[in-house]
């Protein structure tokens, strides 16, 4: 018997919001975590904290009466502690165990899903980019987040993301105090990639440490190089040597007789401006010219991601006066963004869509509105059924979106050009001493 459309739209979308969500994140996912004598689950715990990331009341407790409302109407019979401050206790104990076994299901079910956009322009190519989120002025905040941004602001967090680039969907994320390092961050997230993975960053990345890492990590770069970076040509350190070769070989580096990064610079236009990249792929034939300036420009997703989080989820500052809780808040709020945006292109691949097209915005208007007619109304399924179509309007921009006047914007002076030089007579007797000695081994 041939199957109807209501067939298909009843196997492809759940009764309710959050049904699907516990079949997204099932209860077995948990399985390992015990959590004790608490009355809340591993399970509830982070259901709860999803459903507070994706709630607009003002308070962290409106938002928690709302989730638990919504857990309860579902889940009758579940164990749910009745307070904020028991559930955010539990939330704070856990949360580093749950972290580490919810974006590890999340990133299966992201490779799963991705399927032909697992791979772009040849490469499994993911953007990585750190943002500042403000936290609010209170002494504990002050002395333990402490600010490393413009004048007059107060205390942050800093958050560095690591995108896939194929799907626009988050792999991993790291938080700490605003004056934390996104390069240090980077490091402590390498061991997520998957094998020869293509990072692709912005200037902020450059840096001999970082990129060596990256390379003894089995990965691939592709970053953007400005003036504040000297770079080498004709050390003869490579054995084929190209006009498009270039060394990183910092001279603190090179006093420690550690060898040069050898790279090939990539020269773009963006219309207005020349766009130097640095290359970790030397060959030509397997990243081109075309599929680096194409890679670049999509790495302008992971600023997407950061405007998703701070403008459509209201995340821009956290709401929590203590610095552990603001922490937990906002690791919850990325992993709310990120269930939010797998569901709704999970959806969006089984109906043969394009995950970049996702709007995080209208995905949110389906989900809260789902929530508001409650599990048991069928407008919920109607609602819920709307996720593959929360997609970006496709008209045509006249003229800028962005506000003509925004006198808080911040006027960042982009990357200037490398400083690059030939190689003097010292460097290259080092360089060729250091061949020796590593083919030697």
């Amino acid at each position: 018997m041939p199957r109807t459309a209501n067939d298909t739209f009843s196997r492809t979308h759940r009764p309710d919001l959050l049904q699907a969500m516990s079949e997204f994140i099932a209860p077995g996912v948990f399985a390992g975590v015990d959590t004790g004598g608490w009355a809340w689950s591993a399970w509830m715990l982070s259901l709860g904290a999803i459903l507070m990331a994706w709630d607009g009341a003002p308070s962290l407790a409106a938002q928690f009466d709302s989730a638990r409302v919504s857990l309860r109407e579902l889940y009758p019979k579940k164990s749910l502690g009745g307070s904020y401050q028991g559930f955010i206790k539990a939330l704070m104990k856990h949360t580093p165990v749950l972290l580490e076994v919810l974006t590890g299901h999340l990133r299966r079910r992201l490779q799963q899903a991705a399927a032909g956009h697992w791979r772009t322009e040849g490469w499994c190519a993911f953007a990585v980019d750190g943002s500042r989120v403000e936290c609010p002025r209170t002494r504990s905040n002050q002395a333990a987040l402490r600010c490393a941004g413009r004048k007059k602001t107060g205390p942050q967090l800093f958050l560095t993301t690591i995108l896939h680039m194929g799907t626009g969907l988050p792999w991993a994320f790291r938080i700490g105090p605003g004056t934390d390092s996104e390069r240090n961050h980077l490091r402590d997230l390498l061991g997520l990639l998957p094998p020869q993975a293509l990072l692709v960053a912005d200037a902020g990345f450059v840096g001999y440490d970082v990129l060596a890492a990256i390379l003894q990590g089995g990965s691939r770069f592709l970053i953007r190089v400005g003036s504040n970076v000297t770079l080498l040509k004709e050390l003869g350190f490579a054995q084929a040597q190209a006009d498009n070769t270039v060394y990183l070989w910092p001279d603190k580096h090179r006093k420690k007789d550690l060898p040069p990064l050898v790279l090939r610079l990539v020269e773009l236009h963006d219309g207005r401006k020349p766009v130097f990249l640095l290359a970790s792929v030397l060959e030509e034939s397997a990243l081109s010219e075309a599929q680096a300036g194409a890679l670049y420009r999509m790495r302008w997703g992971v600023e997407v991601f950061y405007r998703s989080l701070k403008q459509t989820l209201a995340r821009r500052k956290m709401l929590s006066q203590a610095p552990r809780q603001a922490r937990c808040e906002l690791s919850w709020a990325v992993m709310g963004l990120w269930a939010l945006s797998l569901m709704s292109v999970g959806q969006m691949l089984a109906a043969g869509g394009d995950p970049l097209a996702l709007s995080v915005a209208a995905a949110l208007r389906h989900v809260r509105r789902a929530i508001r007619h409650g599990p048991s109304q069928p407008q919920a399924r109607i609602l819920l059924g709307c996720l593959h179509l929360a997609v970006k309007d496709g008209y045509v921009r006249r003229a800028f979106k962005k506000a003509r006047d925004w006198p808080h914007k911040k006027k960042e002076k982009p990357p200037g050009l490398p400083l690059i030089q030939i190689a003097t007579k010292e460097q290259l007797s080092q360089a060729k001493a250091l061949y020796a000695k590593i083919t030697a081994a």
